[in-house]
């Protein structure tokens, strides 16, 4: 099991959630990350995720991305990412949770399980089968995170669990760590990781294109 997030992303050009300042390119998180400035501002919130999907067209998978397409000749692997684009499954890994929601899908106001495929710009206008407004389909702060019922069986049943670009500090991604069996061996690879090697758990702390590539040469020794 991968449990992945902005740190792989941010290799391939992709702009991490939150800077220190608290705003992503200018923009107050609140106001472009919340059904509260959904409701009051819709027109910004599509344009701050128009612009994000264009920016994902101009890049591509990352050294990190790749290993892990590698790894599944030689194991099973699901993903589960916080990252809300494609990049996982651009590089060819078949099995990906998306937890926070995905750039390139968009869904109803009004029923969350009416989910489409869409790559270009979402509009005012733009109606669910129902006559209602579309909206991104990315979980934002004060929603609920649905997927979590599908990672947490894969991390309780998980053999090996990679942490590759994430702090695990937010929650509740944070949080399925804690279904782990006692003794999993677990890999972190964080360019500033928050943890030490100790007992089962084993830190890399380098960028995920390096240490990944290797991380993954180790494993296939013991497949």
């Amino acid at each position: 099991m991968v449990l992945s997030g902005a740190g792989i992303s941010a290799e391939s050009g992709i702009k991490t959630f939150r800077d220190a300042n608290g705003l992503w390119e200018n923009h107050d998180i609140m106001q472009v990350a919340t059904p509260e400035g959904w409701e009051e501002n819709p027109d910004l919130v599509l344009s701050f995720y128009n612009k994000r999907r264009q920016q994902l067209k101009e890049v591509q998978p990352n050294a990190a991305h790749f290993a892990l397409k590698e790894l599944e000749e030689y194991f099973e692997v699901s993903i589960i990412t916080q990252n809300v684009d494609d990049l996982h499954e651009r590089a060819g890994s078949k099995s990906v949770i998306h937890l926070h929601g995905e750039l390139l899908k968009v869904r109803s106001s009004v029923n969350e399980n009416e989910v489409l495929y869409w790559p270009n710009d979402l509009n005012i206008g733009d109606f669910c089968s129902q006559g209602k407004q579309l909206r991104p389909h990315i979980v934002w702060f004060g929603e609920a995170v649905p997927m979590l019922e599908l990672a947490i069986p894969k991390v309780t049943q998980a053999d090996i669990i990679i942490i590759v670009g994430t702090s695990m500090q937010v929650y509740p991604a944070a949080g399925l760590v804690d279904y782990a069996a006692q003794k999993t061996p677990i890999y972190v690879i964080n360019l500033n990781p928050h943890t030490q090697s100790k007992g089962n758990i084993f830190v890399y702390p380098e960028k995920a294109s390096l240490a990944l590539p290797k991380l993954v040469k180790e494993l296939k020794k013991q497949a």
